[in-house]
């Protein structure tokens, strides 16, 4: 059984649409956009019909970044950096997707990721491997990793109408237009209508 990391942002909604996993997997770490990024997710798993499994643990005090609305850390590559938050986000995955028998997780990451150490093929390469080891042996790929965020929506096929429910902001639930989640997904859109941006 398939599972895919469905945070409700442009690139795990465009990768759930063109996978069509049985499970989806959000998680309410206690970043600032959980609430908005949750309904999103569910919208879109209700659509496709993929079952939602919502995990909560309140992490908040670990984060760093517009996503855990504080100051980033000097050693943040960006301003929304969560310290080891895709390994973070695999772990408390993986211990409910091993629970139910999912053998695989996808994880929505592209190539502009890999401005995040925790975003670039060779981190998915390394947990994939610490993942399988252990009792359920569960395998983590990243379908995407090579394409970018517009070729993803491409190849998924993915309406607009459905693209258009993805939450991008990192610092809350109503869009901030101003932080890189927000500007990626002007950009996107603009890339993929035509229109200036």
């Amino acid at each position: 059984m398939k599972g895919i990391l469905l945070s409700g942002g442009m690139d795990s909604i465009a990768l759930a649409y063109w996978k069509r996993p049985e499970v989806a997997f959000t998680v309410n770490y206690g970043q600032a956009a959980a609430e908005a990024e949750i309904a999103a997710a569910g919208q879109v798993a209700s659509l496709l019909s993929i079952r939602q499994e919502i995990i909560s643990v309140d992490c908040s005090s670990l984060g760093s970044g517009h996503m855990a609305g504080t100051d980033a850390l000097d050693l943040a590559p960006a301003p929304e950096w969560w310290p080891f938050r895709n390994q973070l986000l695999l772990t408390l995955v993986g211990m409910r997707a091993v629970a139910i028998g999912v053998t695989e997780l996808m994880v929505g990451s592209v190539a502009s990721d890999e401005v995040h150490a925790d975003g670039r093929l060779s981190f998915f390469n390394s947990i994939d491997c610490l993942m399988h080891m252990q009792e359920g042996g569960i395998r983590v790929t990243a379908p995407a990793i090579g394409l970018t965020t517009s070729a993803l929506i491409k190849i998924s096929g993915i309406p607009q109408s459905v693209l258009a429910w993805a939450h991008s902001c990192h610092i809350g639930n109503l869009a901030c237009g101003v932080c890189r989640g927000c500007v990626k997904h002007y950009e996107v859109t603009s890339e993929l209508t035509g229109d200036a941006y």
